[in-house]
């Protein structure tokens, strides 16, 4: 099987930027020790709202739905969770041109 690119949004909770930048530091690196993301640099980014927006490369189509079965993943998906919550692409606001940017992390 292939592999995937994967685009994930988080909003922080106030207050919980720096706890939620943290947690995004290490999100990947996890993925990777469970041989579920590739070693293709992963790209974190802020948008205007003050989302961060991180993409990585999913190691095979199928590793998004092992990484919900995942004891490890499960534990910073909930660490995640309690300091931010999850959106989609289409809620920001640079989705709606043509050329999004986004400030670099």
């Amino acid at each position: 099987m292939g592999t995937e690119i994967c685009m994930a949004i988080y909003r922080p909770k106030p207050g919980k930027d720096a706890e939620l930048a943290a947690l995004i530091e290490g999100h990947v690196p996890v993925l990777r020790g469970e041989g579920l993301a590739t070693d293709r640099e992963a790209i974190v980014m802020r948008s205007r709202d003050g989302s961060f927006v991180e993409i990585f490369e999913w190691a095979e189509a199928d590793a998004a739905g092992r990484a919900h079965e995942n004891a490890a993943v499960a534990a910073i998906w909930g660490a995640m969770m309690e300091v931010a919550t999850f959106g989609v692409p289409a809620d920001l606001a640079e989705a709606t041109t043509r050329f999004a940017h986004f400030a670099p992390v």
